[in-house]
Formats: C-alpha cells, structure tokens, sequence
C-alpha cells in the first residue's frame, strides 16, 4: 500500500467519482490512477467502488471505511511534513486561505499586510468561494484555513473558531426617501427594489429572516456575490442594497448613503474553520491571531481536539 494510492482514492471521492478529473487535478493519467486503485484493492481485498462498465458509479459500504481512514492517514503524513518544516531554520511555506470576497475585499487587507512583515518567507495563496465551498476546500485539505459566516457548522469533522459579530447597513442613492426614515423599519425598505447577497453568501438567511417575521416578501431584484457590484446597481438607481456594513467606507463610496440596519437583523457570526487534529504551524497560529486577537495558541487547540 502507498501513500500516492490512498492520495487517488481520496481525489476521485471528491472529484465526485470523476476518474478523468481526478487525474487531470493530479497532473497525473487516468490509466495510471485506474490501474493503482486496482492493485489497492487487490491488495485490500475489496472492492472500493461500485462500477458500471468502466465508470465508477458509488462508494461501496466497506470502501467508504476505506475512504475515510486513507483521508486520515493522509492528514497525519502532512501532519509528520509540517513537524519537520516547523523546526528548521527558517519559518518558510504556504498558507492557504479560503475565504468570501466580503472577507477577502474589506476585513482581510490590513491581516494579510501584517502577516507578510512577519513572515516574508511564507507564501500566502487566497481562494475565494461561496460558504459552502470554503467548507469543502478545508475538508479536502485543498486550504489550510477557511473564513466564512454560513455553512461552517455543517461538518463536523471541522474545528469552528468564533471571530467576530457583524451585523448590516442599508445603501441608497443621496436623497432617497428611506435616509428620512428614523428609525429605519423593515416596513419602509419593503417598498423598495432590494439588491443584496445570493441566497449562499453572507448573511442572507438572517436578511430574509427579518422580513418574514413581519410577514413581508422583500422585492428582490437582483443578488450578487460581490459588494462592489451590489453597491454599483444601487448607484445606479436599480434599487437600495442590503449589504455588511463592513462593506461600505463613507470615503470610498462618497456618490452613496449608508443607514445602519443592526436594529433590523440578526447579527452574524464570522468563523475560521480548520480540519480536527490538523498540526498548526507557528505561522498559522499568528495569521489566526492577527485574524482574531482573542484566539491564543490554547484556546485553537482546544478546539480542534488538542
């Protein structure tokens, strides 16, 4: 059995079975990978999957056994890498982060400039994506760290670091009626077109949340996943935007209006997700705490299983 085996097997499963795009995120032939799961499972005495013809078409029972115990062991040989890589001379590697374009546009510039002054030699990649796929990404082991506000909480297998409380802001064009508004009601933005986030991103179910505990079905005329184009189509008159406040700098955004909303909405959550048991380097340690001043070396243990 090789480790190169059990990194096929787990690439199929995420690649949903998908032999030929197993190989080609591998760099690899799909004959080649094909032929290694054979002997994996000549060698297992088992078979790993349900095969019509030659496509792979389920995981069998014993397989998914298998599936889940290959991650592992592939977790714990990066796990034994990063041991080595910590205690040499120099702090050098990658930091992958996942993360929404809210996250990455607004909260995470001054973060990352921080970062790179104390670890020049440290390679930092962002990814962006929905809720769902930052998940997944860390899941995979494809990032080391994800940040998002929604669907963290849905894998268990996910260690779950509280960041920060952000709530949301209303923006109009300069003298919209809703800016005579005080205090802003759900009742007043009702009558008006909405712009705001996709249904997956940021926050949205609390938005839809205040709406329909008043019994009201907000007029959504266009989602975004992006703040920039959100607050672009109010400037255009298209609507008033439903956006983080986060999101809007009186400076930058001079040609509109901001109506703080906290009175309105839920507040969300904004959490770091990372794999259970992974082994931390020094240097994700401090992005974290750069991230989350209250989060200490003790307190990110403790939660991922020590």
């Amino acid at each position: 059995m090789k480790l190169q085996q059990l990194r096929y097997l787990c690439e199929i499963v995420r690649q949903d079975l998908n032999v030929s795009d197993a190989a080609s995120s591998l760099f690899t032939s799909q004959p080649g990978i094909s032929k290694q799961i054979r002997l994996l499972e000549e060698e297992l005495g088992i078979d790993v999957f349900v095969r019509n013809g030659k496509r792979l078409v389920a995981v069998t029972e014993p397989g998914q056994a298998v599936v889940s115990i290959a991650q592992r062991m592939l977790q714990d040989a990066e796990n034994l890498k990063r041991v080595g890589e910590e205690f040499g001379d120099q702090p050098a590697g990658c930091l992958k982060v996942a993360t929404t374009h809210t996250q990455a546009r607004y909260v995470l510039p001054a973060v990352v400039q921080k970062f790179i002054a104390l670890y020049p030699g440290v390679t930092l990649n962002l990814h962006q994506g929905s809720p769902m796929q930052i998940a997944e990404m860390v899941r995979s082991g494809e990032v080391d760290i994800g940040i998002a506000t929604e669907a963290i909480e849905l894998f268990e297998d996910l260690a779950m670091l509280p960041c920060y409380e952000w709530n949301r802001c209303v923006v109009t064009p300069p003298g919209h009626p809703l800016l005579k508004s005080k205090p802003l009601k759900i009742e007043d933005i009702a009558q008006y077109p909405i712009i705001t986030y996709d249904f997956a991103f940021t926050g949205r179910s609390k938005i839809n949340k205040a709406f329909e505990t008043k019994g009201l079905s907000p007029n959504v005329v266009l989602t975004a996943i992006d703040s920039d184009v959100i607050k672009t189509y109010v400037g255009m008159g298209l609507g008033v935007g439903i956006l983080a406040k986060m999101a809007f700098d009186s400076h930058r955004d001079r040609d509109l209006r901001s109506i703080d909303a906290s009175h309105l909405f839920e507040p969300s959550m904004t959490r770091i997700a990372i794999r259970k048991n992974s082994y931390l380097r020094g240097y994700m340690y401090d992005f974290i705490s750069l991230f989350a001043p209250h989060l200490d070396r003790e307190q990110i243990d403790s939660r991922m299983g020590g």
